[in-house]
């Protein structure tokens, strides 16, 4: 089993960022945990990389981009040789988007 890098796209990164600030404003605690829940997730990819199902929103996906969801954000990312791409971070109340 080869361990693959995660590595957050500065978008991604900047979307979880935007959450936990507007979690916080209710809740410090609940917005650690799902910021933490998140980040625990996509780092488990680094040796199950497949483990999450192919996201149903991606034109024409060839197999490489998969997405989970934790406390109602919906997580994209893309599996690369070396590498998991995190690509999203979305509410699942948001309208989906297919790209």
């Amino acid at each position: 089993m080869v361990k693959k890098k995660v590595v957050w796209d500065t978008k991604a990164y900047l979307q979880l960022e935007k959450e936990h600030k507007y979690i916080k404003k209710k809740s410090v605690i609940a917005a650690n945990k799902v910021r933490k829940s998140i980040r625990d997730t996509a780092k488990s990819l680094e040796l199950h990389s497949g483990i999450f199902s192919l996201d149903r929103f991606k034109k024409n996906n060839d197999g490489n981009y998969r997405a989970f969801e934790k406390y109602s954000y919906r997580v994209t990312y893309k599996v690369k040789e070396t590498q998991i791409i995190i690509l999203r971070v979305r509410h699942t109340s948001r309208m989906p988007l297919e790209y």
